[in-house]
């Protein structure tokens, strides 16, 4: 498996994403944000 640095930048924000989502986002515009942004990392690292 060869990974190249931008998929791996692009994983770390994915987890860090997650990982404030499973601490819970008290704003309802950071919440959407954080949301679409998870979704289009997943996009284009192909994982949904």
């Amino acid at each position: 498996m060869k990974i190249n640095c931008q998929e791996h930048r692009k994983d770390m924000e994915l987890l860090s994403l997650r990982m404030r989502l499973g601490k819970g986002i008290s704003d309802p515009e950071e919440l959407k944000e954080a949301e679409k942004r998870i979704k289009a990392l997943e996009e284009e690292l192909e994982l949904d």
